[in-house]
């Protein structure tokens, strides 16, 4: 006789988050074993968002010792650890589950971040940006364009199609500015003055003292505001190296 199946399932595995990826889970499922149960394997992609942790914050999965790919899948008894993506260690003898490395300074924000997109274009970054720009849109231009996603929506980065996007913790425009620098270890590429702050177009000088946009026109003259720019960006650098 068949015994009866629990809601739960009758297979289990142990999954354990590092570093920031505990930041997607609630208090009591933080930096500790997680037990998952299940009836069928699934991939361990499909587990760890399940746990609610957008796949393209992981770097490495470790199973049983072993690193494998998002398609394994996940078996009674297994111990999984799971990691973000590594900034100073080298882990090429691994699986390493990012097609391209994520620290690159292109990026395309999210409808809601709109001024971390002006911040981050007054440092000089390249930043799309349209405020009428859906989930669907903003998936596209990433893989099309290469460029990362910054989104303050997990969900987004949920979906199949995305290879590179970050999710944003804080919720000051600032501070977003500052985490995203030194996220993507981006202090020594500041370079004010160099993009359009409105549209992201490139700034070329007008020989007069100046500089104008060489996409919307946009004019730019030093003035006062150079030096409330240049303090703003001083204000978010130091707050990234913290």
């Amino acid at each position: 006789m068949t015994e009866p199946r629990t809601k739960s399932g009758d297979k289990k595995a142990s999954v354990r988050f590092y570093a920031e990826l505990n930041d997607f889970l609630s208090g009591g499922r933080r930096f500790t074993d997680i037990e998952h149960r299940f009836y069928v394997p699934g991939s361990v992609k499909d587990v760890i968002e399940s746990l609610g942790v957008p796949h393209t914050e992981v770097d490495l999965i470790i199973a049983n010792g072993e690193s494998v790919d998002f398609s394994y899948p996940v078996n009674d008894g297994d111990r999984i650890s799971v990691y973000p993506v590594f900034e100073s260690v080298d882990i090429s003898p691994v699986i390493r589950l990012r097609p391209r490395p994520l620290r690159i300074a292109r990026f395309v924000a999210d409808a809601n971040l709109g001024a971390l997109a002006r911040y981050l274009r007054l440092m000089g970054f390249d930043v799309l940006y349209d405020a009428g720009c859906r989930d669907p849109e903003l998936v596209e231009v990433s893989l099309a364009e290469r460029r990362c996603i910054l989104t303050r929506d997990v969900g987004v980065l949920k979906r199949a199609a995305v290879t590179h996007g970050y999710f944003v913790r804080a919720v000051d425009p600032k501070m977003q500015a500052a985490e995203v620098v030194a996220r993507f270890d981006l202090t020594g590429d500041v370079k004010p003055f160099t993009r359009c702050a409105n549209c992201n177009g490139l700034l070329v000088s007008t020989g007069s003292g100046g500089t104008r946009c060489a996409d919307c026109g946009q004019l730019y003259w030093k003035g006062s505001h150079h030096d409330r720019i240049l303090a703003v960006v001083d204000e978010i650098t130091t707050a990234a190296a913290t």
